[in-house]
């Protein structure tokens, strides 16, 4: 009996295929099926409109150039057997699980533990609900399968992840900047000693996606105006847990209340399954509908927060590479004359913080050339390499968000 091939229409690569009846039983799961409501880039819909993609169509990304990259390293005689080529897939596919609502801009503030790790439970009880099928995916995403190529091609400096959202990211924003030529480089990969090379005439494609990478964080993940509208939403849900902490009856879905009146770590996460099925419950949807109703609550800090993100009202946002003390200064001076506001509400009204964007981290896997002589050097190793001389420099912004 022929097994039914699922064929999806992405707009990134246009028709790609799901032959493999463990990927669609994973696909069709709830928790799966969760990443349908997670915008992909938090609140960037609010300076770039067509940025609304989601978590579910990158995951499928993200399986799609998985398949393809294997499928490039055959053809070099790199034959991962068809169970370790499943779990690769499989590991690509729930790569992103663990995001909660409006993926990395709440990251930290609902719960207070990373995607990844979230991501690495989910996997856990999926595995225990599919009878072991996630087994070797869970290896080959926590970098303890045997083939260590696998896990790069997951988790690294140049992996499918960011080979997806780089092209996803940059269709859906319009921003033609981060387009890479993610064809050319998997078919410029091989492997020596189960470690991921790019082959040399493959350099300057690599090198082109890292510039990618940098100009689409200042330009789209780190503009000012995201910023401010993800500083914004982080604010509204300090607020709120802070009125809950106290006592304060908040409207809000039974999942997202479940977050709001706790803070829990990863260890209540692994002593208690309740968290991670309530954690699966969440997404966009909970706190948008939170936020709509929040926005005529009598704590006035908490209504205007709320009301700043309904109707695009965001905090005005300045960068600096010098320090900002004395315009925070001036700022806060000039809410307090309002009389609006007190000094412990001011907090979230006008603050300071820095960000940073580290294109390419030395300190880090690094991505590794393989010489035409048969020779591997790091690809900051090479002649004239861009990545030695600009991109391997992380860059530090100070940044004030204030109301007018």
């Amino acid at each position: 009996m022929s097994v039914k091939v699922k064929i999806i229409n992405d707009p990134v690569y246009g028709f790609i295929r799901f032959p493999e009846p463990e990927l669609m039983q994973v696909i069709d799961h709830p928790w799966f099926q969760r990443l349908r409501n997670i915008k992909q880039m938090g609140l960037a819909h609010m300076v770039y409109p067509g940025a609304v993609h989601t978590r579910f169509a990158h995951s499928l990304g993200a399986c799609h150039l998985m398949g393809k990259a294997l499928d490039e390293l055959k053809t070099k005689d790199i034959r991962p057997d068809k169970e370790e080529y499943l779990a690769a897939r499989l590991a690509a596919l729930l790569h992103d699980i663990g995001h909660g609502p409006f993926s990395h801009s709440l990251e930290y503030t609902l719960t207070g533990i990373s995607h990844e790790k979230i991501s690495r439970l989910i996997m856990q009880r999926l595995d225990t609900d599919f009878g072991g099928l996630l087994q070797k995916a869970i290896q080959v995403f926590d970098h303890s399968y045997p083939s260590r190529y696998l896990h790069q091609l997951v988790s690294s400096q140049m992996d499918v992840d960011r080979m997806d959202y780089l092209n996803r990211d940059s269709f859906y924003t319009g921003v033609s900047e981060g387009v890479i030529g993610y064809d050319r480089i998997l078919q410029m990969l091989t492997v020596r000693n189960n470690e991921l090379l790019v082959e040399e005439k493959g350099v300057y494609s690599v090198e082109k996606f890292i510039i990618a990478r940098r100009l689409m964080y200042w330009q789209v993940y780190l503009h000012k105006t995201v910023l401010g509208a993800e500083t914004l939403l982080i604010n509204i849900f300090k607020r709120a847990k802070e009125l809950t902490a106290s006592g304060v009856q908040l409207f809000a879905t039974p999942a997202l209340h479940h977050f709001l009146s706790r803070n829990l770590t990863e260890t209540d996460f692994k002593n208690n399954p309740e968290h991670l099925e309530q954690f699966c419950l969440l997404d966009d949807n909970d706190v948008m509908a939170s936020i709509k109703v929040w926005q005529t609550h009598e704590d006035k800090v908490l209504s205007k927060l709320c009301r700043m993100i309904i109707l695009r009202n965001l905090y005005k946002v300045i960068f600096s590479s010098g320090s900002l003390d004395d315009v925070l200064e001036e700022k806060q001076g000039q809410l307090l004359k309002t009389g609006k506001w007190t000094e412990e509400e001011l907090k979230y009204f006008v603050f300071t913080g820095i960000t940073s964007n580290s294109t390419y981290n030395i300190n880090d896997e690094l991505i590794k050339i393989e010489t035409k002589n048969g020779t591997i050097k790091n690809i900051t190793e090479m002649d004239d390499s861009l990545v030695n001389q600009t991109l391997a420099k992380a860059v530090h912004k100070n940044y004030l968000c204030f109301i007018s």
